[in-house]
């Protein structure tokens, strides 16, 4: 599993995500699943179109068959950046964020998914979110998502109603019990504990409406941004640190910032390979 997060102002977008990667079996007697390992240096934060303002982030399942997405995410930036490939291609004068993410889930999930054989078990879900600004500048900044669940995955949709936000995904929980005050799973522990649904609705709507903590502002600056989106994913890593059971979320943490005249920025990310030993190597993931 893992954590990300995105916050969005008026100026920005930034991504933020840990690094963990979970190696999980499936038992063929009972259907369980087992994590038998987490690695720490997964790539989760993408450079989605070189030159332009548009970064990517994902969280869930981590491969697609025998590729990871991070793999996927560099073959769908070469397809999204070569002229040659027609349709794939995004003319950097004339493209819009819901066209990046209409494009990403045709390569993800009509093309690499659905010919998954076997598909994978359930439960299973996997999420790829696009940030960024399209050709129109007159246009604010939109994050679209894309999601599988259960081997569904619904055509991409805005992830954010306003243009200022924050966003969580993979294991917010830490999140959502500081920002929102209230664990993610609230309303479906009293659905299952026998209150109906509208009840419950209405228990959470006063819960939020007297514990939601204000953190974002549309006029935040961009550094405060990045701050805040970095403060989200390392509680998060040290909340699930003294949890029962494995480290789930860690790892360092990558983080990339899109405004509207600097374009793709790198706040921080792990490489593989000594940055010392390869001078002409860029920020490429």
């Amino acid at each position: 599993m893992t954590v990300c997060v995105a916050v969005a102002v008026h100026d920005c977008i930034v991504f933020a995500a840990d690094s963990a990667s979970s190696l999980v079996s499936t038992n063929s007697a009972t259907g369980e699943s087992q994590i038998i390992n987490v690695y720490d240096h997964g790539d989760k934060v993408f450079n989605l179109v070189k030159g332009l303002p548009i970064c990517a982030m994902t969280c869930g399942m981590g491969n697609l068959g025998n590729a990871s997405i991070a793999t996927l995410a560099k073959e769908l930036r070469r397809r999204l950046s070569t002229p040659e490939l027609g349709d794939w291609y995004v003319n950097p004068e004339a493209y819009t964020m819901e066209e990046i993410a209409v494009k990403a889930r045709h390569f993800l999930f009509d093309e690499r998914f659905n010919a998954l054989n076997p598909p994978p078990p359930a439960p299973h879900s996997f999420e790829f979110w696009i940030g960024g600004y399209g050709s129109d500048f007159d246009q604010q900044h939109e994050i679209w998502k894309l999601a599988i669940v259960n081997g569904v995955c619904d055509p991409p949709s805005k992830a954010l109603p306003e243009d200022y936000g924050w966003l969580a995904g993979g294991q917010p929980n830490a999140v959502t019990r500081l920002l929102l005050g209230h664990d993610q799973n609230l309303r479906q522990f009293l659905i299952d504990n026998s209150m109906p649904e509208a009840s419950a609705d209405a228990v959470m709507s006063v819960i939020q409406s007297n514990s939601q903590a204000p953190v974002v502002f549309p006029n935040m600056p961009t550094r405060d941004a990045i701050d805040l989106a970095d403060f989200l994913v390392e509680t998060t890593k040290r909340f699930v640190r003294f949890l029962p059971g494995a480290d789930t979320v860690g790892g360092e943490t990558d983080i990339a910032v899109v405004t509207k005249y600097e374009g793709f920025k790198w706040i921080r990310r792990k490489h593989f390979y000594p940055a010392a030993l390869n001078p002409l190597e860029t920020d490429h993931a």
